[in-house]
């Protein structure tokens, strides 16, 4: 059998307002604030994960919180991230949500076959909510203002735009395995969107690809995505991704351990950053699930530091 991802593990975006952001997506969305660290590459920036209730792989939407311009939209890039509820009632539930609240929202439709809605935070991060069909588990938190049947699930499918599928697509069907599966018209009628789904498939292993020349290159500021990570069981699988990287000599980060998961990093051939990750350890293995997300938490290679990383951080609440 070929090496297999199994699906989106997570998203990572930027915001530039960490207070507004905890606000957003803990008490408009819901999610629980599973961990609550800093960029392990910048400590003067908080790196807030959002998740279900049980911090579950595949659920987790995280936030570099970054002093930037808001980013400019284009192609050569992540530009919608899917978040899967259960039922269309979900759907319409949401829909009447967001008009209460003043939240940006488009109208409820059918796309690439499943209800979906699109919506935006505050600084124009593209979302779009779809229903899965409530095949997939639900691990609701027993504290968010949300419903727990309407919950958000996790994450996928992730759209991405590019100018040129072509080596888009041999990267994603040679290297990493993905198959495609079908194409339908751009919802924003802009180009083709392509599906390419991983492992099991469905919409939380679901990786669509719009093909859109005519847009200008995207900058990246706060409201964008700064890259999408996909699953790999465990370690034995890491390395054998990093082993197949090499041997199709696409230059990468190499492993980079982030104590929660471990991690390779790569750019497709339009740029786009990727991210492979290990399901585990996960984020109890320093916080009981109980408290995830209520304390500052560092990996044991920053902790020597932990008073000079909490000076330099803005409160939050």
């Amino acid at each position: 059998m070929s090496l297999q991802l199994t699906g989106i593990h997570h998203l990572t975006a930027i915001t530039a307002n960490a207070r507004e952001n905890l606000r957003f997506y803990t008490q408009i969305l819901g999610m629980r604030l599973v961990k609550k660290t800093v960029n392990q590459d910048d400590t003067t920036a908080y790196h807030l994960f959002y998740a279900d209730g049980e911090a579950t792989p595949g659920t987790d939407l995280t936030f570099f919180d970054w002093p930037v311009n808001r980013e400019t939209r284009g192609t050569h890039s992540v530009s919608r991230t899917g978040l899967r509820v259960g039922s269309p009632e979900s759907i319409e539930w949401w829909k009447a949500r967001f008009g209460e609240l003043n939240i940006t929202s488009g109208d409820v439709i059918e796309i690439d076959g499943r209800l979906s809605l699109d919506f935006e935070d505050g600084e124009g991060q593209r979302f779009r909510l779809i229903d899965d069909g409530g095949l997939a588990p639900s691990h609701p938190w027993d504290r968010s203002p949300v419903p727990a049947e309407h919950q958000i699930k996790g994450l996928g499918p992730i759209t991405m735009s590019v100018p040129d599928i072509t080596n888009t697509q041999s990267v994603l069907e040679q290297v990493m395995n993905m198959t495609r599966q079908r194409q339908y018209p751009s919802p924003d009628g802009d180009g083709e969107v392509h599906v390419f789904s991983m492992g099991e498939g469905g919409p939380a292993a679901e990786l669509h690809v719009a093909v859109q020349p005519g847009l200008p290159a995207a900058r990246q500021g706060a409201g964008a995505v700064h890259h999408v990570a996909f699953r790999a069981p465990d370690e034995a699988a890491l390395h054998a991704w990093t082993e197949r990287l090499q041997d199709f000599r696409l230059p990468s980060s190499g492993e980079v351990e982030r104590f929660y998961f471990r991690s390779l990093y790569f750019r497709e051939p339009n740029g786009i950053l990727f991210e492979i990750a290990t399901d585990g350890p996960g984020f109890a293995v320093d916080e009981s699930m109980e408290t995830l997300g209520e304390g500052l938490s560092l990996p044991p290679f920053l902790e020597h530091k932990r008073v000079q990383i909490e000076a330099r951080l803005k409160p939050l609440v």
